[in-house]
């Protein structure tokens, strides 16, 4: 929704201010609810480090994107559509008359700010149970700047190489948000190493209902994160809302399919995990393919990833919580289906190839997917490496064996604190830990 002033300058819209106030709130939101997410899928001595590593990233994202982060991604060109420059570090130049289109330009930051938060969280559910906390607050905000920054840019930044010049589509977050979470993930669960028991222990989730309460808020924000996206209370706006629900509700669908034929047993995990897959998937196209396209992205990615996070198992990489399965694979199918799907009425011309587009957008989306993942990767690899080489990046066979809440924060996730002389004093079954004054 574009409003101009006499001298063709944009002014601000309250109806659109509005809106993506809400929508930020909403995205924010989904980090607490990803915490909940994961909390319930590990076990119950990691629970609370599980949901530490969540909160932290709110902080840590926080920081770096208001320092530098944001005028890296949107504050102009300085190389070739690769980065931005830093003329609004700290925030520098902007105030509450600065406008992007027709909302504050502070607003569109924090909109922004926590689709960053929750991408670095993200990674998080590749190398639960095992990762160094002290090591995950040192990876996150260098992380941010040197992996999700330049992809941000290059996809919805000014000059931006992969919106600008090569015209591959991303309407919320598919490359940035998704593939680069699940790529890094990948990279990150290479260097830790797999769990101690992994294929030769069962690691069920230890709180199902708890899974099913952070899939609930993360569809809940998933609302912002996606119609939030238009930037505008708009009927783009209320398509792409309508294309979130549909296609969640069709991964859902999909993955309990899969789980009834090949399994005979249609599980809650599933149930949660479809739906999370079909969000992930419609999150780069929802804004570009139509309500039909909707329903076959969401089915799609139900399906395919409901195979996919197996694949752990036959490869060898240990990905705690999913997250190539869901993340990497999901945003992979969101994004390519893009090419096949895009409608003239949501794009505004561009047309995939099953609506006569012929293949070359198709063929643009899959070069943006295929550079965007290596990228992440690779960057991600080596930042662990030196990370690892420098402070360990795992946690020592004691701690991992115990568990990461009790050794590393002092707390248990469902025993009682006994409060003696100021100190928390924590009881369990298997091991009392006490502290004198």
């Amino acid at each position: 929704m574009a409003h101009l002033a006499a001298g063709n300058s944009p002014v601000l819209d309250t109806g659109d201010t509005a809106w993506l106030l809400a929508a930020t709130a909403l995205v924010l939101l989904m980090t607490p609810g990803l915490a909940l997410f994961y909390g319930g899928m590990v076990r119950t001595k990691s629970v609370l480090n599980m949901l530490m590593m969540s909160f932290v990233s709110i902080a840590l994202v926080t920081v770096v994107w208001l320092a530098a982060g944001y005028s890296l991604a949107f504050g102009g060109d300085s190389a070739g559509g690769l980065i931005g420059g830093l003329k609004h570090a700290g925030m520098a130049g902007l105030g509450p008359g600065s406008l992007h289109g027709t909302v504050p330009t502070l607003l569109f930051a924090t909109f922004q700010l926590t689709f960053a938060i929750i991408t670095a969280a993200l990674v998080s559910g590749a190398v639960a149970d095992r990762a160094k906390f002290g090591a995950w607050l040192v990876f996150v905000p260098v992380w941010a700047l040197l992996v999700y920054v330049p992809v941000v840019h290059w996809v919805w930044g000014p000059g931006g190489w992969i919106l600008h010049r090569l015209g591959a589509l991303d309407f919320a977050g598919g490359l940035p948000v998704e593939i680069t979470s699940g790529a890094s993930g990948l990279a990150l669960c290479l260097v830790l190493g797999p769990r101690l028991g992994f294929k030769k222990e069962a690691m069920r989730p230890h709180n199902l209902p708890m899974v099913v309460l952070g899939a609930g808020l993360l569809w809940f924000g998933w609302f912002g994160f996606n119609a939030g996206s238009a930037l505008g209370a708009s009927g783009l706006a209320a398509a792409a809302f309508l294309n979130t629900l549909a296609a969640g509700c069709t991964g859902l669908l999909g993955w309990l399919f899969v789980e009834q034929k090949r399994d005979g047993h249609p599980t809650t995990l599933g149930a949660a995990s479809g739906a999370v897959a079909g969000l992930v998937a419609i999150t780069p196209s929802c804004g570009t393919v139509s309500l039909l396209g909707a329903l076959i992205v969401g089915l799609a990615a139900g399906v395919v990833c409901s195979y996919a996070v197996s694949w752990k198992f036959k490869l060898n990489y240990d990905d705690s919580l999913d997250v190539v399965g869901v993340h990497l694979v999901g945003g992979v199918i969101g994004t390519l289906l893009i090419g096949l799907f895009a409608a003239r009425e949501m794009t505004g011309g561009t047309k995939g190839l099953l609506y006569g587009g012929g293949p070359a957008l198709l063929g643009r989306q899959l070069l943006a997917v295929v550079v965007v993942a290596g990228y992440a990767f690779a960057v991600t690899y080596a930042l662990g490496k030196a990370i690892d080489k420098v402070m360990g990046f795992r946690a020592s066979e004691e701690q991992e064996h115990t568990g990461l809440d009790l050794t590393v924060h002092a707390e248990t996730a469902y025993d009682h604190g006994v409060l003696g002389h100021g100190a928390p004093v924590a009881h369990s079954a298997a091991q009392k830990v006490s502290t004198q004054a």
